[in-house]
């Protein structure tokens, strides 16, 4: 059947040459967070043997207000969610699976394909803080923040509000995320 999206979308920025294997789980939306949570801390042994595991998705994804006329922006609800998810990740990841009693939950979480990725790499982190990586909003209701874990940044320029660059003729920019 191919990649998924959340997989592919990435992917393809990190590696466009497609030079390395990808196994991809699916997820399991009727077990509960901590089921996730536990998966992740299982696969963090993989990390030993020099495997990149990515969680793809997004923090806040609700498809149902989006909204283009806001393109690099979040609604008020969509910024508050992405703040406490930050908060957790950088202190205590494991908390992350506490906050579907927030207040914008719902809203910010409508369904679990796009937040369940995050689980993983919570528990894979345990209780070593993640660092955001990319920040921002789009179309309103979509978070684009990514975090990692043991990644040296300390050599990395520093963060920029520019764009980033264009994508190689023939890959369908509209397909691989905002």
């Amino acid at each position: 059947m191919g990649l998924d999206h959340g997989a592919w979308s990435v992917l393809t920025h990190a590696f466009p040459d497609a030079s390395v294997p990808v196994v991809q789980l699916s997820l399991n939306a009727f077990k509960s967070f901590d089921s996730h949570m536990e998966l992740g801390r299982k696969l963090a042994p993989l990390r030993d043997e020099e495997v990149l595991i990515i969680g793809s998705g997004n923090v806040v994804h609700n498809l149902r207000t989006v909204d283009f006329r806001y393109p690099d922006t979040g609604y008020d609800w969509a910024h508050r969610f992405d703040d406490v998810a930050r908060e957790a990740l950088e202190s205590d990841p494991t908390s992350i699976a506490a906050l579907d009693g927030h207040a914008d939950f719902r809203r910010a979480v409508p369904t679990p394909d796009h937040y369940l990725p995050l689980l993983y790499i919570a528990g894979l982190a345990d209780t070593q803080p993640l660092d955001l990586i990319v920040d921002g909003h789009a179309a309103g209701s979509i978070s684009m923040a990514s975090y990692c874990l043991d990644l040296d940044l300390a050599g990395c320029e520093s963060r920029s509000d520019e764009p980033a660059a264009d994508l190689p003729e023939g890959f369908p920019a509209l397909d691989t995320n905002l």
